[in-house]
């Protein structure tokens, strides 16, 4: 399969890359490939005529989003719009990696795919204006929605919480802000199970099982040999940051499990994993 890559030396990026290295791929990055650019981004990807083009770049600091909404509003809306166009024009399918965000995290249950969106933060928005470009622009595409993202010797909220661990001494964590891990090895399998079906829609791929911020931290400390670190459980309203998140935000995977059989790990084993791949690194 043809398959091109928007962001692939990020985080999901570079274990899509592995995950696909049997196909003919095309790889997409900055500033080679700058998406916010029409005149940079469509020509390569109609030039290289995909099958599929998975876009997983994205501006994802979401308090660098609150800081500056409309450079958040530039990269994950229209630069998804230039994407998506890139895609009409090759007759390309495009699966777009958007985000739990789009949610406002008031359900009280956990989110399924055809729920009603309504972000409330710019980089929710910025995403949600993202996923209304694709479903307005293409016929063809999968919606994919993930949280709190983290690959090994990436970034992210577990790599954080163990440096400033092990920084600090002590850690105060959010209670109250609860969600669905994504582990990018796990979730880049599940990506290319997807489109090898062929079966277009919106889908949530994070891994199985839920956590508050604070439970994440207490189960991985130990893994990270950081147990003996005093964690203190807080609530939101006491953690001063720029964006607001959703506070229970949890993706149900009930559409790729329920109609492809495509469900990924237990959240936990995801964790073991991420430990593992770091200690053989």
């Amino acid at each position: 399969m043809r398959i091109a890559i928007t962001g692939y030396r990020g985080q999901l990026g570079e274990w899509l890359v592995r995950r696909l290295e049997d196909h003919e791929l095309l790889l997409l990055g900055r500033p080679e490939h700058d998406i916010t650019r029409p005149e940079s981004i469509v020509p390569a990807v109609v030039g290289f005529r995909p099958e599929v083009v998975i876009h997983s770049a994205a501006f994802t600091n979401v308090d660098g989003c609150a800081r500056d909404p409309d450079t958040a509003y530039l990269v994950n809306a229209l630069g998804t719009q230039n994407v998506a166009v890139a895609c009409q024009r090759a007759g390309a399918a495009l699966v777009y990696i958007s985000t739990n965000e789009v949610f406002d995290g008031t359900k009280g249950a956990p989110y399924l795919e055809q729920d009603e969106r309504h972000p409330i933060n710019p980089y929710g928005w910025s995403k949600y204006a993202g996923e209304r470009f694709v479903e307005t622009l293409l016929e063809r595409y999968y919606i994919v929605r993930i949280a709190w993202l983290f690959a090994p010797g990436r970034t992210n909220f577990v790599s954080k919480i163990c440096a400033l661990a092990r920084e600090r001494g002590r850690l105060a964590v959010v209670t109250d802000e609860v969600s669905s891990p994504t582990y990018a090895p796990h979730l880049a399998d599940a990506l290319a199970r997807l489109i090898e079906t062929g079966h277009y829609g919106v889908y949530h791929l994070t891994n199985e099982g839920s956590c508050s911020r604070y439970e994440f931290a207490r189960y991985f400390l130990p893994l990270a040999g950081l147990g003996h670190v005093p964690v203190e459980p807080i609530t939101s309203d006491q953690f001063q940051r720029p964006s607001k998140p959703p506070l229970h935000c949890i993706l149900r995977n009930f559409a790729a499990a329920h109609l492809l059989g495509i469900q990924l790990p237990h959240w936990e084993e995801a964790v073991q994993d991420y430990f593992r791949r770091l200690e053989g690194a």
